[in-house]
């Protein structure tokens, strides 16, 4: 994992250092996640995210966009016929590092990769962090809109690539259950201000 923020670190640091301009700004808004995998019937669960970001322009149409966000998501599982659904709620600390191409001044696309940081797992108000992967990799693909040089709004959907049930021996009666290859799946809403 050190490697991987090194990584991002100098990609960042490199960037900086030969780009036309840098832009910081704040961002948020909604997430509609769910996780895929489960053998029993999920529904989407509505959560946020918030955060900031840097716009390093390395071309004139190209930025790399590296982020850091606090983002709420997870999946609720339907339950059989008179008992109540059950959210599975999963906070992480997303790190992702985008390519942006403005299209047109207004209208860009965007992707690629994402580290995603667990901070809490929680179902019907029980802790459950041991049975989930303290981090999470996914890739980007998203599109957003400048209303002015400063305000701007996104769409962007998370694809999970990586398994975030974590089943250890002690929870080996659960191993069919969690060995389904859990995977994180976000569309997420945003608007972002450039300072």
């Amino acid at each position: 994992m050190r490697k991987i923020i090194l990584g991002i670190m100098a990609c960042i640091t490199f960037g900086s250092a030969n780009a036309q301009s840098t832009k910081f700004g704040a961002k948020g808004g909604l997430n509609i996640s769910s996780v895929t995998g489960h053998d029993e019937e999920t529904k989407s669960l509505i959560g946020f995210h918030i955060g900031g970001f840097a716009e390093i322009k390395v071309m004139k149409k190209l930025a790399i966009q590296p982020e850091f966000l606090f983002s709420t998501q997870g999946t609720t599982i339907e339950a059989a016929e008179g008992s109540s659904n059950t959210d599975l709620k999963l906070n992480y600390l997303n790190i992702p590092l985008l390519a942006k191409y403005y299209i047109t001044d207004a209208f860009t696309v965007e992707a690629g990769p994402q580290m995603g940081l667990l901070v809490s797992a929680k179902s019907k108000g029980y802790d459950i962090h041991d049975l989930y992967k303290t981090s999470d990799f996914g890739f980007n693909l998203g599109c957003g809109y400048n209303f002015t040089e400063n305000l701007s709004a996104g769409l962007r959907y998370t694809i999970g690539l990586t398994n975030v049930a974590d089943i250890s021996d002690e929870y080996q009666d659960y191993s069919d259950f969690y060995n389904q290859s859990f995977r994180n799946s976000n569309l997420a809403l945003s608007l972002a201000y450039k300072f």
